[in-house]
C-alpha cells in the first residue's frame, strides 16, 4: 500500500507539473522568430544590421545586409523592394536610397551598415552589392586588413 501511495503521489506531481495553466509555448508562439534564409541564424531583437526583402507575398528577413545580397543573387530576386535597418534613425528604410559604410562589426562579418542620412565616404546600394558578390567585404581577411589597417 505504501508503494502505491508513493507511486500515486509521483504521478500526481508529474501530471500537475505538465498540465500547468501558464504555458510557455503560448508566449513563444506569440513572439515571432525570424531566421535568415541565407545563413540560418536567428535575427537579433535589436534588428541592427538586418534587412528584409519581399518576394511576392513572402517576406524574407536577413541578419546581415550581405546575406540579403547573396541570397537575392542566388535566388534571382530583385532587390528593388528591399529594406535595411538604418543605424542613424533606427528604422527600416529603402535599401536603394540608403548610404552605406564599410568597417562595422556585423552578425556575419560583411561589415556594411546602412544610414538614412548621407555619411562621408559612403557608398550606394549598387556599389556594396558588387563588393559583396566579389568577396570584397570584411569577412575577407585581406579586405579587413586593408580597411582596418593592420
Amino acid at each position: 500500500m505504501r508503494k502505491f501511495n508513493l507511486l500515486a503521489l509521483i504521478i500526481a506531481i508529474f501530471l500537475t507539473a505538465c498540465n500547468s495553466s501558464h504555458s510557455t509555448t503560448a508566449n513563444a508562439l506569440s513572439k515571432e522568430i525570424r531566421v535568415c534564409p541565407q545563413c540560418n541564424m536567428e535575427l537579433a531583437p535589436s534588428n541592427i544590421h538586418s534587412a528584409y526583402l519581399q518576394k511576392g507575398d513572402d517576406i524574407y528577413y536577413f541578419d546581415d545586409i550581405g546575406c540579403m545580397v547573396l541570397w537575392s543573387h542566388d535566388n534571382n530576386v530583385d532587390t528593388h523592394r528591399a529594406k535595411v535597418f538604418s543605424l542613424d534613425t533606427h528604422k527600416y528604410i529603402d535599401a536603394a536610397s540608403a548610404s552605406y559604410t564599410m568597417g562595422e562589426k556585423t552578425p556575419m562579418s560583411y561589415g556594411f551598415s546602412a544610414y538614412e542620412k548621407s555619411v562621408d565616404g559612403a557608398m550606394d546600394f549598387d556599389e556594396i552589392s558588387i563588393k559583396i558578390l566579389r568577396g570584397e567585404h570584411m569577412a575577407n581577411p585581406k579586405i579587413r586588413k586593408q580597411v582596418l589597417g593592420y
